[in-house]
């Protein structure tokens, strides 16, 4: 079911992890960001979208996790793009012969016997710094940020006042941060992230996460500051007082606790490396 969020703008949600897709009206026919996830679901989308007389004529790829870079035969075979890291970290999954195995063994088991590969990661990088996806509709914006995972962006779809998050301000999900490893600190990257959405908050209606719930401009920037708290909690080693982890998590979503913990003790062992090299 498509659900309106502004003139011309629609999310399309998933059931397991309330992935949201979003569509946008030009004048030849819809860019489609993050469709997923499972056949029925994306087949239901496309349906949806028959049902509007509009075709896809572009995709776009917030980041190159699993769950937003998926596609379906009824969708068509227009363009799908993403910044050029996300490009890149596709073309090097995909040049692995095992990349289907690889994918298949990440997915929740729930679905994993219904989520179309046909298609998976075939999106074309933009080129680097640019900042507006090539279609005839609404001006859309890249905001590439570093937060979260290589090559992520925002979309602001600037006409329609509507900024699609990407797997960020979530009312279901904590920060997730970029795997840890000697030449990056996660927690500061997604900090910068916040720091550009901010910037653009003025501009902005209504926000799109990746998961969750749509939000209006007042919810942008209390999940900007709830975001903030969370990373500045992780970071200073202190427990986080968040309604989307421990005993005040939606019912059906307590796992993201563990999202966290896991999260937490990567912290605790970067400070504690950290201590011993000084």
């Amino acid at each position: 079911m498509l659900t309106r969020v502004a003139d011309g703008v629609w999310a399309h949600q998933s059931g397991l992890l309330q992935n949201n897709a979003v569509v946008v009206r030009g004048p030849s026919g819809v860019l489609l960001v993050d469709p997923g996830l499972t056949h029925d679901e994306m087949a239901c989308l496309a349906h949806d979208l028959r049902d509007l007389g509009e075709p896809v004529v572009a995709g776009f790829a917030t980041h190159p996790d699993w769950d937003h870079v998926l596609w379906h035969p009824g969708l068509g075979d227009a363009p799908r793009y993403g910044t050029a890291r996300c490009a890149a970290e596709l073309r090097r999954l995909l040049s692995d012969p095992g990349w289907e195995a690889r994918v298949v063994e990440g997915l929740p088991p729930e679905i994993a016997d219904d989520v179309p590969l046909d298609g998976y990661g075939l999106v074309t990088g933009l080129p680097d710094g640019a900042t507006r996806i090539p279609w005839d509709g609404p001006h859309v914006r890249v905001i590439e940020h570093p937060a979260h995972s290589p090559g992520h962006a925002a979309l602001l779809i600037e006409e329609r006042r509507v900024l699609v998050a990407g797997d960020m301000l979530s009312d279901v999900f904590v920060p997730m941060l970029d795997v840890f490893d000697d030449t990056n600190d996660p927690i500061t990257d997604y900090l910068r992230g916040l720091e550009l959405l901010e910037r653009v908050a003025g501009d902005v209606d209504a926000v799109v996460p990746g998961h969750g719930s749509v939000g209006g401009a007042d919810q942008l920037r209390a999940r900007i500051a709830q975001d903030r708290a969370y990373l500045h909690d992780l970071r200073d080693g202190r427990a986080p007082d968040d309604p989307r982890i421990g005993p005040r998590a939606k019912p059906g979503w307590e796992w993201v606790s563990d999202i966290h913990e896991g999260q937490a003790r990567s912290v605790a062992h970067r400070r504690e490396a950290g201590g011993s090299r000084g």
